[in-house]
């Protein structure tokens, strides 16, 4: 953490090599000291170390400057540091101005020049306006800081990407932060720009897209090698896992990502049945742990980036990226997982990022502390964002078109549910319409038996309808289900087209497609548990697999 800062300014330099020397001989050990001769440059640097979210605890300025009066510069720089203590320098005949300043900006001292001895003169006025300046100071954040609407689609975006990253960040809204406003108007940002994502260097992007956030947090968008092993695609728990154990056993591994690691566990509040961990862990900390594993083993990872299609050639798998980058590998893993089944009612869409959101979206959970939030769906993901959600909401309704819980959630959150007084369950119920103006503010809500509905106030409605297989962009002749899920394995023997396109002597390996050499894993394949214990394995057992395609080739 760096130190605060005492701010001077003096145009005559002699007087400011003296009031420098003087403050750094005495409170350099716990204070920055900076200085300058010129008021543009300090209302410049002002305005970069509030940028930069460094914290000034005093300015001195001397009254006497051609490009403004002292009194006038410290009144400019309360619009960067307000609570910053302010001295200004005067000679005998600056007093009565410097009086004034006392009412007109607050001035908490003005200090007569010379100040000779400073034992006597100097050092124990500042140390007592010190003293009073660290019993009211608060240490401010430092690092990324993302300013905008609570309500505004592209804010929830730019949340959820940095927060699906696991990089740090302070979220500022608008309409009711004030150092939100007060950084929006010193950088003389247009209030339609935002959200507006502060970097720690002080610059800052206007209402930027997933790709320059990525770059600007330090992401690795491209890849270092030509030819890779196996390239795993998809980061959520069977991805990270094949990345882990491919890259542990001396495989060149690279694992692509299209938008955060982890998948829909990574968004999970609590995991409660994975072995080892008794009390449950977050999706957010066994993505970190598991993220962590796979780099410290040599793991490539490549994020944000999307996967268009896969080819053959010359015996390699040709990965094409969103960029029309192509990366070789010798075999290929997919793990893309599923997404959340898209609720088709009215309003919905219009809403969606704006107090509507599919899955857990934790980043926006504390924005509606006693609120009247609703979540539709009976899965243990469901059940799992309830409980997070209970703990601001003042009430959460789990909707579901089933009598209840039992035969879609796991027992033990169905206990827990149980146990909390502000989460109520209402079978047999369906969202009919979704309405608001810029953003929710209710649903109508029908019963399936009767076809009756009533409309209730609404902060938040989270959804989580079952999945549907990220699988539109495969290509070549993997055969996949009715639904879209991959077929791997004996399974694919039972499918008319499979001898026309399967032309090796031995059987598919139990989780290999259709295409020699490509693999899938998790949630993706049809037949998966869809459970992250199960995900994990398959992942790991992948590379296996792999082992014995790249002995064969």
């Amino acid at each position: 953490m760096n130190s605060p800062i005492i701010f001077t300014i003096d145009d005559d330099p002699q007087v400011l090599r003296a009031i420098t020397r003087d403050l750094k001989a005495q409170f350099r050990k716990e204070y920055r000291i900076l200085s300058t001769d010129s008021v543009t440059e300090a209302l410049d640097s002002l305005l970069e170390l509030k940028n930069k979210s460094e914290t000034v605890a005093m300015i001195i300025s001397d009254q006497r400057m051609p490009e403004m009066e002292g009194v006038d510069f410290l009144e400019k720089a309360m619009e960067f540091y307000p609570d910053a203590k302010r001295v200004l320098l005067t000679a005998y005949s600056d007093t009565d101005a410097a009086i004034k300043a006392i009412n007109a900006i607050q001035l908490d001292y003005y200090l007569m020049k010379p100040w000779d001895p400073p034992e006597e003169k100097l050092f124990p006025i500042i140390s007592e306006l010190l003293d009073d300046w660290q019993n009211a100071y608060k240490p401010l954040f430092r690092g990324i800081k993302v300013i905008g609407y609570q309500f505004s689609p592209k804010s929830h975006e730019i949340k959820e990407f940095l927060s699906g990253n696991l990089v740090p960040y302070q979220w500022l809204d608008i309409e009711t932060n004030p150092e939100a406003a007060q950084l929006v108007k010193l950088n003389d940002i247009s209030l339609k720009d935002l959200p507006a994502l502060f970097l720690e260097d002080g610059s800052f992007l206007l209402a930027p897209d997933i790709p320059q956030t990525a770059e600007k947090i330090g992401l690795n968008p491209n890849s270092k090698n030509i030819i890779y092993d196996v390239v795993i695609i998809g980061a959520g728990p069977a991805g990270l896992a094949a990345s882990v154990y491919g890259a542990s056993e001396g495989l060149k591994t690279l694992l692509v990502e299209r938008h955060s690691p982890g998948g829909q566990a990574g968004t999970s509040s609590r995991i409660e049945n994975y072995l080892g961990f008794p009390t449950g862990l977050s999706g957010a900390d066994l993505t970190r742990r598991a993220i962590i594993q796979a780099t410290r083993l040599g793991a490539e990872i490549l994020l944000p980036r999307y996967v268009k299609e896969i080819r053959q050639k010359d015996g390699y798998k040709k990965i094409i990226l969103d960029n029309d980058n192509e990366i070789d590998t010798h075999t290929v893993v997919i793990t893309t997982g599923v997404d959340y089944r898209k609720l088709d009612t009215e309003g919905i869409d219009d809403f969606t990022g704006a107090g509507i959101y599919y899955g857990a979206a934790m980043t926006e959970a504390t924005a509606f502390r006693d609120g009247e939030v609703f979540v539709v769906g009976g899965g243990n993901s469901a059940g799992q964002a309830a409980m997070y959600l209970s703990k601001f909401a003042r009430n959460v309704y789990i909707l579901i078109r089933k009598e209840n819980l039992t035969s879609t959630m796991s027992a033990y959150l169905i206990d827990q549910i149980a146990t909390r007084s502000n989460i109520h369950v209402w079978g047999k119920r369906e969202i009919v319409s979704a309405a608001g103006e810029g953003r929710l503010k209710q649903l109508t809500i029908g019963n399936c038996e009767t076809k009756e509905s009533e409309t209730r106030p609404a902060d938040a409605l989270y959804i989580f309808i079952g999945a549907r297989p990220y699988t539109e962009w495969i290509g070549l002749d993997i055969i996949k289900d009715d639904k879209g899920f991959v077929e791997t394995g004996r399974d694919l023997k039972t499918y008319a087209g499979f001898n026309k396109i399967w032309k090796q002597d031995r059987d598919p390996y139990l989780l290999e497609t259709s295409c020699p050499g490509i693999f899938a894993a998790g949630d993706v394949r049809a037949g998966a548990m869809n459970r992250v214990a199960s995900a994990v394995g398959e992942g790991s057992m992948s590379i296996s697999f792999v082992h014995k395609y790249l002995a064969e080739v």
